[in-house]
Protein backbone atom coordinates (compact mmCIF):
# COMPACT_ATOMS: atom_id res chain seq x y z
CA UNK A 1 0.00 0.00 0.00
CA UNK A 2 2.77 2.34 0.82
CA UNK A 3 4.40 2.39 -2.93
CA UNK A 4 0.86 3.10 -4.46
CA UNK A 5 0.79 6.20 -2.10
CA UNK A 6 4.11 7.81 -2.67
CA UNK A 7 3.54 6.75 -6.85
CA UNK A 8 0.33 9.42 -6.74
CA UNK A 9 2.25 11.86 -4.16
CA UNK A 10 4.75 12.34 -6.85
CA UNK A 11 2.33 12.73 -9.41
CA UNK A 12 0.10 15.67 -7.68
CA UNK A 13 3.45 17.58 -6.97
CA UNK A 14 4.06 16.57 -10.90
CA UNK A 15 1.06 18.64 -11.34
CA UNK A 16 1.68 21.13 -9.15
CA UNK A 17 5.23 22.36 -11.03
CA UNK A 18 3.75 22.75 -14.39
CA UNK A 19 0.81 24.39 -13.50
CA UNK A 20 3.51 26.79 -11.41
CA UNK A 21 5.70 26.71 -14.18
CA UNK A 22 2.66 28.15 -16.45
CA UNK A 23 1.69 31.17 -14.38
CA UNK A 24 4.92 31.97 -13.66
CA UNK A 25 5.29 32.92 -17.50
CA UNK A 26 2.10 34.70 -18.28
CA UNK A 27 3.13 38.12 -16.79
CA UNK A 28 6.93 37.98 -18.14
CA UNK A 29 4.83 37.89 -21.42
CA UNK A 30 2.41 40.02 -21.09
CA UNK A 31 5.09 42.84 -19.91
CA UNK A 32 7.22 42.30 -23.05
CA UNK A 33 4.14 43.05 -25.13
CA UNK A 34 3.43 46.10 -23.54
CA UNK A 35 6.91 47.35 -23.59
CA UNK A 36 6.92 46.96 -27.55
CA UNK A 37 4.19 49.14 -28.00
CA UNK A 38 5.75 52.67 -27.99
CA UNK A 39 3.91 55.84 -28.04
CA UNK A 40 5.05 58.00 -31.54
CA UNK A 41 6.07 61.61 -30.11
CA UNK A 42 4.87 64.05 -32.83
CA UNK A 43 4.91 68.05 -33.65
CA UNK A 44 1.80 69.37 -35.24
CA UNK A 45 1.63 72.81 -36.57
CA UNK A 46 -0.45 75.19 -38.94
CA UNK A 47 0.34 77.71 -41.53
CA UNK A 48 -1.77 80.40 -43.24
CA UNK A 49 -1.05 82.47 -46.29
CA UNK A 50 -2.47 85.32 -48.23
CA UNK A 51 -2.16 86.02 -52.27
CA UNK A 52 -3.21 89.15 -53.42
CA UNK A 53 -4.79 89.36 -56.67
CA UNK A 54 -5.76 92.24 -58.70
CA UNK A 55 -9.82 91.65 -60.32
CA UNK A 56 -10.37 90.99 -64.13
CA UNK A 57 -14.50 90.49 -63.86
CA UNK A 58 -17.23 92.26 -62.53
CA UNK A 59 -20.92 91.89 -61.45
CA UNK A 60 -23.53 93.94 -62.09
CA UNK A 61 -27.46 93.50 -61.15
CA UNK A 62 -28.85 96.11 -64.03
CA UNK A 63 -33.05 96.66 -63.32
CA UNK A 64 -35.97 98.13 -64.71
CA UNK A 65 -38.70 99.29 -63.22
CA UNK A 66 -41.57 100.39 -64.88
CA UNK A 67 -45.46 101.23 -64.23
CA UNK A 68 -48.49 101.33 -66.54
CA UNK A 69 -52.40 101.92 -66.28
CA UNK A 70 -52.43 98.17 -67.59
CA UNK A 71 -50.31 95.31 -68.20
CA UNK A 72 -49.92 95.87 -71.29
CA UNK A 73 -48.54 98.79 -71.09
CA UNK A 74 -46.23 98.39 -68.20
CA UNK A 75 -44.99 95.27 -70.11
CA UNK A 76 -44.46 97.74 -73.52
CA UNK A 77 -42.61 100.29 -71.73
CA UNK A 78 -40.31 97.86 -69.54
CA UNK A 79 -40.13 95.66 -72.98
CA UNK A 80 -38.49 98.93 -74.82
CA UNK A 81 -36.39 100.00 -71.84
CA UNK A 82 -35.00 96.10 -71.63
CA UNK A 83 -34.15 95.92 -74.82
CA UNK A 84 -32.23 99.50 -74.94
CA UNK A 85 -30.15 98.59 -72.64
CA UNK A 86 -29.05 94.76 -73.94
CA UNK A 87 -28.33 96.91 -77.01
CA UNK A 88 -25.92 99.40 -74.89
CA UNK A 89 -24.28 96.10 -73.30
CA UNK A 90 -23.38 94.93 -76.76
CA UNK A 91 -22.09 98.20 -78.20
CA UNK A 92 -19.92 97.97 -75.49
CA UNK A 93 -18.68 93.93 -77.17
CA UNK A 94 -20.40 92.25 -73.65
CA UNK A 95 -21.30 88.56 -74.89
CA UNK A 96 -24.78 87.44 -74.42
CA UNK A 97 -23.83 84.69 -72.56
CA UNK A 98 -22.80 87.29 -70.06
CA UNK A 99 -26.16 88.55 -69.87
CA UNK A 100 -28.57 86.33 -67.61
CA UNK A 101 -32.12 87.25 -66.20
CA UNK A 102 -32.52 86.69 -62.97
CA UNK A 103 -35.95 88.23 -62.03
CA UNK A 104 -38.87 89.16 -63.91
CA UNK A 105 -42.30 90.08 -61.79
CA UNK A 106 -45.56 91.49 -63.25
CA UNK A 107 -47.76 92.75 -60.24
CA UNK A 108 -50.85 95.31 -59.03
CA UNK A 109 -50.31 98.31 -57.69
CA UNK A 110 -52.20 101.16 -55.56
CA UNK A 111 -51.42 104.76 -54.76
CA UNK A 112 -53.17 106.31 -51.76
CA UNK A 113 -53.77 109.87 -51.01
CA UNK A 114 -53.21 111.19 -47.44
CA UNK A 115 -56.54 109.90 -46.21
CA UNK A 116 -55.43 106.79 -47.44
CA UNK A 117 -57.68 106.40 -50.17
CA UNK A 118 -56.87 104.59 -53.38
CA UNK A 119 -56.46 107.00 -56.17
CA UNK A 120 -54.68 105.22 -58.60
CA UNK A 121 -54.18 101.25 -59.34
CA UNK A 122 -51.85 100.15 -62.02
CA UNK A 123 -49.35 97.85 -62.87
CA UNK A 124 -45.93 97.17 -61.91
CA UNK A 125 -42.89 95.33 -64.08
CA UNK A 126 -39.34 94.37 -62.76
CA UNK A 127 -37.01 93.52 -64.62
CA UNK A 128 -33.50 92.35 -63.48
CA UNK A 129 -30.46 91.22 -65.44
CA UNK A 130 -26.98 89.88 -63.90
CA UNK A 131 -24.25 91.15 -66.42
CA UNK A 132 -20.97 90.18 -66.28
CA UNK A 133 -18.03 92.67 -67.42
CA UNK A 134 -14.55 91.74 -68.30
CA UNK A 135 -13.43 94.93 -69.62
CA UNK A 136 -12.93 96.62 -66.16
CA UNK A 137 -11.50 99.93 -67.75
CA UNK A 138 -14.50 100.81 -69.36
CA UNK A 139 -16.54 99.92 -66.62
CA UNK A 140 -17.61 103.30 -65.21
CA UNK A 141 -19.10 104.33 -68.85
CA UNK A 142 -21.34 101.14 -69.23
CA UNK A 143 -22.95 102.31 -66.13
CA UNK A 144 -23.54 105.71 -67.35
CA UNK A 145 -24.49 104.28 -70.86
CA UNK A 146 -27.35 102.09 -69.21
CA UNK A 147 -28.50 104.28 -66.84
CA UNK A 148 -29.12 106.44 -70.39
CA UNK A 149 -30.64 104.09 -71.99
CA UNK A 150 -33.37 103.32 -69.21
CA UNK A 151 -32.03 101.33 -66.42
CA UNK A 152 -33.17 102.65 -63.35
CA UNK A 153 -32.08 99.96 -60.46
CA UNK A 154 -28.38 99.27 -60.19
CA UNK A 155 -28.82 96.46 -57.29
CA UNK A 156 -25.02 96.29 -56.92
CA UNK A 157 -21.14 96.08 -57.87
CA UNK A 158 -19.16 93.32 -56.82
CA UNK A 159 -15.35 92.52 -58.21
CA UNK A 160 -14.06 88.74 -58.54
CA UNK A 161 -10.85 86.94 -60.65
CA UNK A 162 -12.02 84.59 -63.12
CA UNK A 163 -8.91 82.08 -62.97
CA UNK A 164 -7.60 81.75 -59.52
CA UNK A 165 -5.73 78.68 -60.14
CA UNK A 166 -2.60 80.14 -60.20
CA UNK A 167 -3.22 82.41 -57.11
CA UNK A 168 -4.70 79.79 -55.10
CA UNK A 169 -1.33 77.02 -55.53
CA UNK A 170 0.71 80.25 -54.82
CA UNK A 171 -1.13 80.28 -51.88
CA UNK A 172 -1.11 76.65 -50.97
CA UNK A 173 2.96 76.57 -51.56
CA UNK A 174 3.27 79.61 -49.05
CA UNK A 175 0.71 77.93 -46.48
CA UNK A 176 3.14 74.73 -46.41
CA UNK A 177 5.96 76.87 -46.19
CA UNK A 178 4.88 78.88 -43.54
CA UNK A 179 3.89 75.47 -41.21
CA UNK A 180 7.41 74.23 -41.81
CA UNK A 181 8.73 77.07 -40.68
CA UNK A 182 6.32 77.28 -37.48
CA UNK A 183 7.55 73.35 -37.02
CA UNK A 184 11.48 74.35 -37.55
CA UNK A 185 11.24 76.98 -34.91
CA UNK A 186 9.02 74.57 -32.36
CA UNK A 187 11.49 71.75 -32.56
CA UNK A 188 14.31 74.31 -32.24
CA UNK A 189 12.85 75.97 -28.77
CA UNK A 190 11.93 72.63 -27.56
CA UNK A 191 15.33 71.30 -27.74
CA UNK A 192 14.38 68.16 -30.95
CA UNK A 193 14.54 66.95 -33.95
CA UNK A 194 12.01 66.63 -36.66
CA UNK A 195 11.74 63.79 -38.70
CA UNK A 196 9.99 62.79 -41.50
CA UNK A 197 6.62 64.22 -42.28
CA UNK A 198 3.38 62.23 -40.90
CA UNK A 199 0.47 64.17 -42.41
CA UNK A 200 0.02 66.99 -44.35
CA UNK A 201 -3.42 68.60 -45.73
CA UNK A 202 -4.02 71.89 -47.31
CA UNK A 203 -7.22 73.64 -48.26
CA UNK A 204 -8.27 76.93 -50.31
CA UNK A 205 -10.57 79.93 -48.90
CA UNK A 206 -14.22 79.25 -50.97
CA UNK A 207 -13.79 83.31 -52.56
CA UNK A 208 -11.61 85.65 -53.26
CA UNK A 209 -12.04 87.81 -50.95
CA UNK A 210 -12.19 91.97 -51.43
CA UNK A 211 -9.31 94.52 -49.60
CA UNK A 212 -11.46 97.37 -49.27
CA UNK A 213 -8.49 99.38 -48.09
CA UNK A 214 -6.78 98.01 -50.69
CA UNK A 215 -5.11 100.42 -53.24
CA UNK A 216 -6.67 101.01 -56.76
CA UNK A 217 -6.80 103.59 -59.25
CA UNK A 218 -10.00 104.93 -60.75
CA UNK A 219 -10.84 102.24 -63.72
CA UNK A 220 -11.00 104.89 -66.42
CA UNK A 221 -10.00 109.38 -66.26
CA UNK A 222 -12.62 109.76 -68.78
CA UNK A 223 -14.92 107.76 -67.40
CA UNK A 224 -18.94 109.30 -66.21
CA UNK A 225 -18.69 106.83 -63.16
CA UNK A 226 -15.74 106.38 -61.73
CA UNK A 227 -14.91 102.60 -60.66
CA UNK A 228 -11.93 101.19 -58.20
CA UNK A 229 -11.58 97.36 -58.45
CA UNK A 230 -8.91 97.57 -56.09
CA UNK A 231 -7.63 94.14 -54.76
CA UNK A 232 -8.89 90.99 -53.57
CA UNK A 233 -6.79 88.12 -51.54
CA UNK A 234 -6.85 84.03 -51.89
CA UNK A 235 -5.85 82.09 -48.71
CA UNK A 236 -4.88 79.39 -48.12
CA UNK A 237 -4.38 76.98 -44.68
CA UNK A 238 -1.99 74.00 -43.79
CA UNK A 239 -1.51 71.44 -41.03
CA UNK A 240 1.54 69.21 -40.62
CA UNK A 241 2.27 66.24 -38.23
CA UNK A 242 6.09 65.52 -38.02
CA UNK A 243 7.99 62.63 -35.77
CA UNK A 244 9.96 63.83 -33.39
CA UNK A 245 13.28 62.05 -33.53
Amino acid sequence: MKPKFMLIAVSALAILATLTACTSRTPQATATNCCSQTQLRTISVSGHAVVYVIPDIAYINIGVHSDGDTVSEALDSNNTQAQSIVTTLSEFGIDPKDIQTTAFNVYPNQEYNNEGQVVRKYFSVDNIVYVKVRALDKLGQILDAVVRAGANQINGISFDVENRTEAESQARIAAINDARQRAEELAAAAGVSLGELQTASVYNSGNAIPVYEGKGGYMAADASVPMSAGQMQVTADASLTYIIK
